[in-house]
């Protein structure tokens, strides 16, 4: 029977033991899933807080930048800025021709392209929703603006057209619809008492509208551009030309209609011109998706308007930050904004 009484005490102790060593493990197991869910509790926390640390908008491997005709000053010049973009920031940048300002406004909101040459007055005509634009823009923002876009009404010398209202009957290029010199011959027509029926209305770009004066194919020419332009100084080596002025009370019309003008001069010496001629101008300006990171634009706008050393186009010289808010009548991008109030021309 002793032998039997310590089998049965053997026995009950290894039972509870072993009943003891389960149950601890149950509580472990417990413990762990507690365990794992904090942890997951807490990493859900890390990643909301995390969240709120990104920077908003992107930074894309490759820029897009839509220029103007080749013809043109935008498309050089943008060359240049393009460049300058790719060195600055290490994102391969490239300048493209395109039909300009509304075409490229239109192309930076569909999302064809991050950057864009246009002029003042057609980015607040995309802001209103009005001329060009059946609806307000409001993904595009701005730079800054860049230099005087003079508005130019190129003839020869001999075509005896001197005033906007000599153009009544002629063969007249008005620009590719939708460019910014479609809306000034517009508007410009509009405030000497003339619509585009007055005129036989020609959509070319620069060099086709040169090159139809040359062959006698047009009577004149609206070109909307920083002067010298390339395309007619290269007309002028075969032809003798004249600019069509606008006159003061004119000028002084449009403006008081659409505040984005500007009263201009045609230099004497510009194209052989013996004289000065009055005319008015816009202001040529470069357009940014506002899906860009701000960082991002603020480098852009940086290396835009602190290497104008580095570009060779005569139109540099008008890149300054001082007057880069000119004219500029919507929104600025927030790294455009960031850097202007840090180079103190912006409160």
């Amino acid at each position: 029977m002793e032998k039997k009484g310590e089998f049965y005490l053997k026995y009950v102790k290894i039972t509870g033991l072993l009943f003891i060593i389960f149950a601890l493990a149950l509580v472990g197991c417990g413990s762990s899933q507690d365990d794992s869910g904090a942890d997951s509790n807490e990493g859900a926390e890390e990643t909301d807080a995390g969240s709120e640390d990104v920077v908003e908008g992107d930074t894309p491997d490759f820029l897009s930048m839509l220029t103007g005709g080749t013809s043109g000053t935008y498309y050089p010049l943008g060359g240049e800025m393009a460049s300058i973009i790719t060195q600055e920031t290490g994102i391969q940048t490239d300048a493209v021709s395109s039909n300009a300002s509304a075409d490229n406004i239109m192309a930076v909101h569909n999302g064809e392209a991050e950057l864009a040459f246009t002029q003042t007055d057609v980015m607040a005509n995309a802001a209103e929703g009005v001329n060009a634009f059946d609806e307000p823009i409001e993904d595009v923002l701005a730079i800054g603006s860049l230099y005087p876009e003079t508005i130019q009404i190129v003839t020869t010398a001999d075509s005896g057209i001197n005033s906007v209202e000599d153009l009544a009957g002629k063969t007249v290029s008005v620009g590719a619809p939708g460019s910014g010199t479609y809306i000034n011959a517009e508007q410009i027509l509009e405030v000497h008492g003339m619509t585009m029926d007055d005129i036989d209305a020609q959509n070319l770009d620069f060099g086709e509208s040169t090159g139809g004066i040359q062959d006698g194919n047009i009577d004149a020419a609206f070109i909307t551009a920083g002067t010298p332009t390339g395309a007619v100084e290269g007309l002028t080596a075969t032809t003798d030309i004249s600019i069509v002025p606008v006159a003061a009370d004119k000028a002084e019309a449009l403006i008081e209609k659409y505040p984005y003008y500007a009263t201009d001069v045609v230099s004497a010496g510009t194209y052989g011109l013996e004289e000065d001629v009055e005319t008015v101008a816009v202001l040529a300006m470069l357009a940014v998706t506002d899906s860009l990171s701000e960082d991002l634009v603020y480098d852009i706008t940086k290396a835009i308007y602190e290497n104008t050393e580095n570009m060779s186009h005569a139109k540099a010289e008008f890149i300054q930050v001082e007057t880069a808010l000119d004219g500029i009548g919507i929104d600025l991008h927030p790294g455009a904004e960031k850097y202007f109030t840090e180079a103190g021309v912006l409160e």
